[in-house]
């Protein structure tokens, strides 16, 4: 994995945790759930929910914005922004 922020190779995969929000992954990642099946991706960047409130898992749906998710990233908090959704 490679550091966010970067322009990268089309093979790298990198992942950034927004603060207050989402993991938004970006490049090749292959996504499994659970029991080890693929999870199809409909686009390059996905953004994947880290408060556990969505209505569409595991894909961000916003709702960190109105559940009062923290994720404890103060020191980066500013830095990143938030993704949207990801399916």
């Amino acid at each position: 994995m490679t550091a966010a922020g970067g322009a990268g190779r089309a093979d790298e995969v990198t992942v950034t945790a927004c603060p207050d929000g989402p993991l938004l992954v970006r490049g090749p990642a292959r996504l499994v759930d659970p029991e080890g099946r693929e999870i199809e991706r409909h686009r390059a960047t996905v953004a994947l929910c880290r408060c556990g409130g969505t209505a569409i898992p595991p894909w961000c749906d916003g709702t960190h914005k109105v559940n009062g998710y923290r994720s404890g990233d103060d020191d980066v908090r500013g830095t990143a922004s938030d993704g949207g959704t990801g399916a």
